[in-house]
């Protein structure tokens, strides 16, 4: 089946990244969200990111005009029944994913692939509440999308092997490089990453060391381009909370438990970037530590 058309589910961060990379390669996307106010962002920080990217001679700003048209939005989720490869992109919550996919079933063609960006639900779990199991499989990008070079493909039981060449071969037409993962908690990525995280937490929890000390030492002792407190505030303290309750349940290891001050700080609302406040308090010029 030829995929020309492609619907996302969700204009978050992670939503309209993809939205941007699919339309540069030429894909016609239909982005849907329930708020307006999120797809006007969205559209707004496309256009923004796509003209850095001229601006740094990446792409041309006839690129840019081109990719920008073939955008469309809707709040409508059944307006996505026409499209060839839907990606889902929502709030990293079973019930909500779960949910997006009942409403979707019903009105889309027999052959159109359904797709999860989640970054640790299992794939089988999410592909039976659906009436394709064997057209449905884990397609997880890697924040920021336009600039990481990463897709984890996770196949569910019963992913058949056209679906996933299909989606395999749609990474390769975005540039970017494909890696299929078996579908365990937390995928390749992070089941490697969110424990490190989680570690430097408890780094913190205990008084090892400070935000700053930790951040430091991981960038200039391990060579990291950011610390990891530092990205679990860009990645959001929520998500990473729940990778880690998915790791921590899906495979009854005691050393993925969440470190308590993560809970403590995801109770408070203190979520990272997005909240301007988490590890660091990002509301004067510089962030500044929070302990």
């Amino acid at each position: 089946m030829a995929i020309e058309r492609v619907g996302i589910v969700g204009a978050g961060q992670m939503g309209n990244g993809i939205a941007h990379v699919f339309a540069v390669a030429g894909y016609d996307v239909l982005m849907t969200d329930v708020s307006a106010d999120a797809l006007a962002a969205a559209l707004a920080q496309i256009d923004r990111n796509l003209e850095r990217q001229v601006s740094r001679d990446i792409i041309t700003a006839e690129t840019k005009a081109a990719a920008m048209r073939r955008i469309t939005s809707t709040q409508t989720l059944i307006d996505l029944g026409d499209t060839d490869l839907i990606i889902e992109a929502a709030t990293e919550r079973e019930t909500i994913k779960a949910a997006i996919f009942e409403d979707l079933v019903p009105h889309l063609k027999p052959d159109t692939i359904l797709t999860s960006n989640t970054s640790s639900i299992s794939i089988t779990r999410l592909a039976s509440r659906t009436d394709r199991p064997e057209r449905f499989m884990g397609f997880h990008f890697m924040n920021p999308v336009p600039i990481m070079q990463l897709v984890e493909l996770i196949r569910g039981i019963a992913t058949d092997e056209p679906t996933f060449r299909a989606c395999q071969d749609v990474v390769e037409k975005l540039g970017k490089t494909s890696t299929a993962s078996e579908d365990f908690p937390g995928f390749i990525v992070n089941r490697i990453l969110m424990p490190m995280i989680n570690e430097a937490i408890y780094t913190l929890y205990e008084g090892v060391g400070s935000v700053k000390s930790i951040d430091t030492s991981l960038k200039l002792g391990a060579n990291h381009p950011m610390g990891p407190l530092e990205l679990a505030d860009f990645i959001g303290l929520d998500t990473c909370l729940a990778i880690m309750n998915v790791l921590h349940d899906g495979l009854a290891d005691t050393k993925y438990r969440p470190c308590p001050l993560l809970t403590k700080y995801v109770e408070a609302g203190w979520l990272g970037r997005k909240t301007q406040r988490g590890f660091y308090d990002y509301r004067g010029d510089t962030p500044v530590p929070t302990r």
